[in-house]
């Protein structure tokens, strides 16, 4: 079994494989005070921002910037129209529902270039396409995540509530490993190597990818309220930002093993893979 260290550098591999970066970058003389609400606990998606607080790219951009952590019940889009934080990482769709429903949000970098979401499933279980997933039961993450799926979906014809049982998938891959289901969604960086670890073989997975089917969505995007860019000084700190991110993604590029580490410094539980 790989260790903790081992799964983290296979990780961020597909990470820096969704990226597209280049380089550059200036220093600011005030320092202000920001906090950047992540979708999800530390892991490789947020390598770069951690990178960039590790190396000093945000001080040196005049910020004092927190990464505060995300979680199951933490919803990036409200914690920062709530004033909770002035900005926020979430996946596009996301972002244009809460637009819809009124939430004055503006996404200010599309960090992300591809998707990193894809559906797995056990080739015991007969699926080798998306066609095959009717009558079976397919777990995805709702709140916003379940969109790519419902699209690919849509472009075979498969009726969502009558051709399959959609189940809510928690946050780890048992249902998958324990065949509760037929297919379950994973991240590249994430939980198709948790089920590596568990001890299945890839030979044994199909894997649908939603780019190649033509229905993935953008993700990772960093964004702010309409509100507070308003405020020209507010552009500046957003500016800066994403700046200093950046140059914290391409150090990631450059020096993957110490990225693995200032991610798993924040893992205080020890229990990251």
């Amino acid at each position: 079994m790989r260790t903790r260290r081992g799964w983290m550098a296979v990780g961020l591999a597909p990470v820096l494989a969704l990226l597209s970066i280049g380089g550059g970058g200036t220093a600011a003389a005030t320092k202000d005070k920001a906090i950047l609400q992540l979708k999800w606990v530390a892991q490789a998606q947020f390598a770069g921002y951690y990178a960039a607080k590790e190396k000093g790219y945000y001080d040196a951009a005049g910020l004092d910037l927190t990464v505060r952590p995300g979680g199951p019940d933490i919803i990036p889009e409200q914690v920062v129209a709530g004033g909770g934080a002035q900005f926020g990482i979430d996946w596009l769709p996301s972002l244009l529902s809460a637009r819809e429903e009124g939430t004055p949000l503006v996404n200010i970098a599309q960090v992300f270039q591809y998707s990193g979401m894809r559906e797995i499933a056990f080739k015991s279980t007969g699926i080798k396409t998306v066609n095959d997933l009717r009558g079976k039961k397919v777990a995805v993450w709702f709140g916003g995540n379940e969109f790519e799926l419902l699209a690919t979906l849509d472009k075979y014809h498969i009726n969502r509530d009558r051709d399959l049982t959609l189940v809510k998938q928690p946050f780890d891959m048992n249902l998958l490993i324990n065949h509760q289901v037929a297919a379950a969604a994973a991240m590249t960086y994430n939980e198709y190597h948790q089920v590596l670890e568990a001890g299945v073989n890839p030979s044994d997975l199909v894997v649908i990818d939603f780019n190649r089917e033509g229905t993935a969505m953008l993700e990772d995007g960093v964004f702010a309220t309409e509100p507070w860019l308003r405020d020209a000084g507010h552009k500046g700190i957003a500016a800066r930002m994403l700046r200093a991110s950046f140059q914290g993604w391409i150090y990631c590029r450059d020096h993957p093993a110490d990225c693995v580490e200032f991610v798993l410094k924040q893992d205080a539980t020890g229990v990251m893979t």
